[in-house]
C-alpha cells in the first residue's frame, strides 16, 4: 500500500496557530514571514505537512475566526505575497501547505453581512439566517450560543434577528443559498489556485439549522457548574443530514486539482463522526478523530476507543488521531510531562495520519494568564469556568533569549516561566528531551512502511497498559504503552512476540530484546521489531 498512499496518509500534519509561532517584524504577534523563517526547523523535525490557523482579514473578534474578508491575508500577519512567499519555500522543502477554512459564519464587519443587514430587500439578505422576533418580542426560540448567551442578536436597522453558533460578531451563513455555496467554493479555488495543498474545515458540523427552528431539548445530562451550552442538545443546531451533501460539494472543488486533503473539524461521537467520509468517500479524507484529547487517559478508555473507532470507519477510509490543538488544554497539562512522552509514541505509532500541535514537541504546558492580559472571547463571555483558550495559545518558545526568540517586543500573550528551559534550543541537542523522542519516533515512522500505513492489531494485555502490533509485507512492530506511574509487566497472551527494542521514552534501552513477558517501567512505552 506504501507505494499507493497519498501523501496525506503517509505524513504527519503540524498545526501552526500563526499569531504565536513566530513574529518577524516585532510587534508581538507571529505572522507568516515569520512561519517562513521556521520552515528549516520543521523540515528538521521531520513533519509533512503545515496547518495554519486563519490569517485572513478580521476584526479579531474571535482571533481570525471571524473573516471579514477571504481572499486575502490580515496585514497583522503579511501579505498575499508572503502567503506565496511561504507556500513556495514550504513546496521547496517538500512540506505541504493546508489552509484553514471558516465556512460557518463570516465577521459582521464582511461586506456580505454588512449588505445583507441593510434592508429586508438586500439582494443579500437571504445569505444569513433572519428571523422575526417571537410573539413576545425576544428571540425566535432557545438555541444557544457556544460562546454564551442566545443565538440570536437582534438587530434595529430591520427589526430581526439574526442567527449566531458562536459570538454575535460571527452571524451565520445560509448554506441553503445555491449563491452562497458558490461563493464560499470559489473561495476555495483562490486558495488551490496559490498552492495550498487542502483545506482545515472549521466547525462544520454546524453548517446547517433546522427549518422549523424547532427549540433544542434540554440536556438531561447536564449539571449547574458546567458550560451553559451544555444545558441544551444541539439537536436541531448540528450535524443535520443537509451536510453530507455540502461536504460532497466541497470534495469535487478539491478532486479538481491534484493531491489535496480535506480534513474536517468535527466533535461528535465516533459513530457520527465517521459519517463524515461521505457516501463512498465523498466526503472529508480526514473528519479529525479528537479521541486522544477527549477520553480518560488510562489505558481502558484508550484501548476501547481505538477498537470501536477502527471497526466504525468505512471501507476504505483513512483514520486520523490528533493529540492537542488550540482549542484544548495542551497535553502536557491534561496529562502530565512523563505521560505527554508515552502519548507522543502512541499518536506516532497508531494507524492513521497524525496531526501535531506546535510546542507540544518541546512539552510545552499551559501557562496562567492573569486576569488583565486575558484575550479569549470565551473567557469574557462564559467567565469563571475556566473555558479560556489563552493558555494553550501562548509564543512558542524557540530558545533561552528575550522572549524566547519568538519576538523583538512584547509577546500578545505571555511567556512560560520555565521559557528558558523548556525551549528547541535547550532540546534540540538533547538525547532525553522531549524533542529529541518527537524526532526519533518521526524519522522511525518515516522509515518503516508498517508505521505509516501498515494494519492495526490489538494486543490483549492486562493491567493499565496498551499494546499492538503494526504489520505491513513480512514487517512488523510491537508497541508496548505503560500509561500508569508504576512499574508494570507486560505479558501478552501471545508469548512468540520477541525481538529488539527500536526506541523507548526512556532512551536507555534501544537493542535490548524482549521475549514475551517484559518489565514497562512507569511512564515508559517502547517499539519493538518483531520482524
Amino acid at each position: 500500500m506504501t507505494e499507493q498512499a497519498h501523501w496525506w496518509q503517509r505524513g504527519i500534519i503540524y498545526q501552526v496557530y500563526p499569531r504565536s509561532f513566530m513574529d518577524r517584524n516585532g510587534d508581538g504577534v507571529g505572522d507568516l514571514a515569520g512561519v517562513t523563517s521556521r520552515l528549516e526547523y520543521l523540515e528538521w523535525l521531520g513533519v509533512d505537512a503545515i496547518w495554519l490557523s486563519p490569517f485572513f482579514p478580521s476584526p479579531m473578534a474571535d482571533f481570525g475566526y471571524d473573516v471579514s474578508n477571504y481572499v486575502d491575508v490580515h496585514p497583522l500577519f503579511g501579505t498575499l505575497g508572503d502567503f506565496d512567499r511561504l507556500v513556495a519555500e514550504a513546496h521547496r522543502r517538500a512540506l505541504k501547505v493546508i489552509v484553514d477554512f471558516v465556512p460557518n459564519h463570516t465577521s459582521d464587519e464582511h461586506p456580505w453581512f454588512q449588505e445583507s443587514r441593510s434592508s429586508r430587500d438586500s439582494p443579500r439578505r437571504d445569505w444569513y439566517i433572519w428571523r422575526d422576533p417571537a410573539p413576545n418580542g425576544g428571540p425566535p426560540n432557545n438555541w444557544l450560543a457556544i460562546f454564551g448567551g442566545s443565538a440570536w442578536q437582534s438587530d434595529t436597522t430591520t427589526g430581526q434577528y439574526y442567527y449566531h453558533a458562536f459570538l454575535p460578531r460571527q452571524p451565520d451563513l445560509n448554506w441553503r443559498l445555491p449563491e452562497v455555496r458558490d461563493a464560499m467554493y470559489d473561495v476555495l479555488r483562490f486558495w488551490l489556485d496559490r498552492g495550498a495543498d487542502g483545506f482545515r474545515l472549521d466547525a462544520v458540523w454546524y453548517l446547517f439549522e433546522d427549518e422549523q427552528l424547532r427549540d433544542n431539548p434540554p440536556n438531561p445530562d447536564y449539571r449547574p457548574g458546567d458550560d451553559p451550552y451544555h444545558a441544551l442538545l444541539a439537536a436541531f443546531t448540528s450535524d443535520l443530514p443537509e451536510m453530507q451533501e455540502v461536504m460532497a460539494e466541497m470534495r469535487a472543488v478539491l478532486d479538481g486539482y491534484d493531491e489535496r486533503v480535506m480534513i474536517g473539524e468535527i466533535y461528535l461521537p465516533i459513530e457520527r463522526l465517521v459519517a463524515y467520509y461521505g457516501v463512498n468517500g465523498n466526503g472529508c479524507h480526514l473528519p479529525a478523530n479528537f479521541q486522544l484529547i477527549l477520553q480518560p487517559w488510562d489505558a481502558a478508555h484508550i484501548g476501547a476507543v481505538v477498537d470501536r473507532y477502527e471497526a466504525a470507519l468505512p471501507d476504505g477510509a483513512w483514520p486520523n488521531w490528533v493529540l492537542g490543538n488550540h482549542d484544548k488544554p495542551r497535553v502536557a497539562s491534561r496529562i502530565g510531562p512523563a505521560q505527554a512522552r508515552v502519548a507522543a509514541v502512541l499518536l506516532l505509532t497508531l494507524r492513521g495520519t497524525p496531526t501535531m500541535y506546535q510546542g507540544d514537541e518541546i512539552g510545552m504546558h499551559d501557562v496562567e494568564i492573569p486576569p488583565d492580559r486575558a484575550q479569549d472571547p470565551i473567557e469574557r463571555h462564559v467567565p469563571g469556568l475556566g473555558l479560556g483558550r489563552d493558555p494553550e495559545r501562548t509564543p512558542m518558545q524557540w530558545d533561552s533569549g528575550p522572549q524566547a526568540g519568538f519576538t523583538d517586543g512584547t509577546p500578545w500573550l505571555p511567556l512560560a516561566d520555565d521559557a528558558a528551559r523548556v525551549n528547541v534550543a535547550a532540546e534540540r541537542d538533547d538525547p532525553r528531551s522531549i524533542l529529541t523522542l518527537y524526532r526519533r519516533l518521526i524519522a522511525l515512522r518515516r522509515a518503516e512502511p508498517a508505521l505509516q500505513v501498515g494494519c492495526y492489531v490489538p494486543v490483549p494485555v492486562e493491567g493499565n497498559l496498551l499494546g499492538y502490533r503494526r504489520e505491513l509485507d513480512g514487517s512488523e512492530f510491537l508497541v508496548a504503552l505503560n500509561l500508569g506511574d508504576i512499574e508494570q509487566e507486560f505479558a501478552p497472551r501471545q508469548p512468540d512476540l520477541r525481538g529488539p527494542i527500536e526506541l523507548s521514552t526512556h532512551l536507555d534501552r534501544t537493542g535490548e530484546t524482549v521475549d514475551g513477558s517484559f518489565r514497562l517501567r512507569a511512564h515508559e512505552a517502547v517499539v519493538v521489531r518483531l520482524k
